[in-house]
C-alpha cells in the first residue's frame, strides 16, 4: 500500500480544526501548528503532533495546508527565512486555503517554484457547518497536475472540488463567491425584518421562500440563526470585511463597478464599529432589529 503523505496543518480555528480532524480520521499523519497551542488540543487528542514552529512543521511535511485569518498572516507563514517556502523540502506541495489576495497567491507560487516546490491556492466556502460535515466547496488555482495529485486530500475535506486554472484563480473565484454572498445577506436581513414588521412569523416565511427562487445556502442556514439571536461565528464579520476589501480592491484594478458589494461592506463595517467584529456574518441582522 502506498504510504500517505505527511500533512502539516497550520491554523486550527473554527474551520481548520474540523478540516484537520477529517484528515486524521482518514489516517493521514498530521502535524499541526497554531500560534495559540490550546486551540490544537482536540486534534492532539485525536493523534496529531504539535510542531514547535512553522519551520519545523514545514521541514517534516510532504504537504503543507494552511487556513489562517488575513493576507498578512499568509505572508508571515509563507515568506521569510522562518517561513514555509524556505523550510519545506524540495518536491513538497503547499496548499493555502485561506481566503487571501490573488496577487499574493501568485507571488507564493512564484517563490515556491523557484525552490522546486509546488503551490496551490484553494480557498473554501461552506462555513463552520461545511467544514464540520466535510462538504466544503473548494476552488483551486495552480498547476493542474499538482491539483490532481492532492485531489484525494481535498475529497476528505469537501464535496464540490473544482480546478479553476492558473495560480491565483482559486482566490479570484472565492472573491466571486463573497461578492454574491455580500449583497445576498443584505436581502436576507431585509426580508426577515420585513416579515417581522408586517406581523408574519418569519420562520413560516422561510418555509415558503427558501425552496423557491429566493433560495440560497445563506437563507437556509443563516436566516434561522439570526431569527434565534444566534450570532456565534461560523464565519467572522471581521474576516468577511477583509474579503470584501480584497474583492473591492481587485475589482477596482479591473475597472469594474460593484455597488452592491460596497453597500454591504459599509453595512458590515458599521456592525463592526458597534462591537460585532467577532460575531458571525448573520449578525448583520442586528442593524435591522
Amino acid at each position: 500500500m502506498k504510504q500517505k503523505p505527511r500533512i502539516g496543518f497550520i491554523g486550527t480555528g473554527v474551520m481548520g480544526t474540523s478540516m484537520a480532524g477529517h484528515l486524521l480520521d482518514a489516517d493521514y499523519p498530521v502535524r499541526v501548528f497554531n500560534r495559540t497551542p490550546l486551540k490544537a488540543e482536540s486534534l492532539i487528542a485525536k493523534g496529531a503532533v504539535l510542531a514547535e514552529s512553522i519551520a519545523d512543521l514545514a521541514a517534516e511535511s510532504d504537504v503543507v495546508v494552511s487556513i489562517v485569518g488575513f493576507p498578512k498572516d499568509v505572508e508571515e507563514i509563507y515568506l521569510g527565512k522562518a517561513g514555509i517556502i524556505a523550510n519545506a523540502p524540495f518536491g513538497a506541495i503547499l496548499i493555502d486555503m485561506t481566503t487571501s489576495r490573488p496577487d499574493l497567491a501568485i507571488k507564493i507560487h512564484k517563490d515556491a517554484s523557484a525552490r522546486k516546490i509546488a503551490s496551490l491556492d484553494a480557498p473554501v466556502s461552506g462555513g463552520d457547518i461545511g467544514a464540520r460535515e466535510a462538504r466544503l466547496s473548494i476552488m483551486v488555482g495552480g498547476e493542474e497536475d499538482v491539483f490532481n495529485q492532492v485531489k484525494p486530500l481535498f475529497a476528505v475535506m469537501g464535496k464540490n472540488i473544482v480546478y479553476q486554472g492558473n495560480p491565483g484563480s482559486g482566490q479570484f473565484t472565492k472573491m466571486c463567491n463573497q461578492i454574491a454572498i455580500a449583497s445576498g445577506m443584505l436581502g436576507i436581513c431585509e426580508a426577515m425584518a420585513y416579515a417581522e414588521k408586517s406581523g408574519l412569523d418569519p420562520t413560516l416565511v422561510l418555509k415558503s421562500i427558501e425552496s423557491g427562487a429566493a433560495g440560497s445556502w445563506s437563507l437556509s442556514n443563516l436566516a434561522p440563526r439570526m431569527l434565534k439571536g444566534d450570532f456565534a461565528p461560523g464565519f467572522f464579520v471581521k474576516h468577511f470585511i477583509k474579503d470584501m476589501g480584497i474583492a473591492a480592491e481587485s475589482a477596482g484594478a479591473m475597472n469594474l463597478e460593484i455597488p452592491g458589494l460596497l453597500l454591504a461592506k459599509a453595512q458590515y463595517e458599521k456592525l463592526a464599529e458597534q462591537g460585532g467584529a467577532d460575531d458571525g456574518t448573520q449578525a448583520l441582522y442586528k442593524l435591522y432589529e
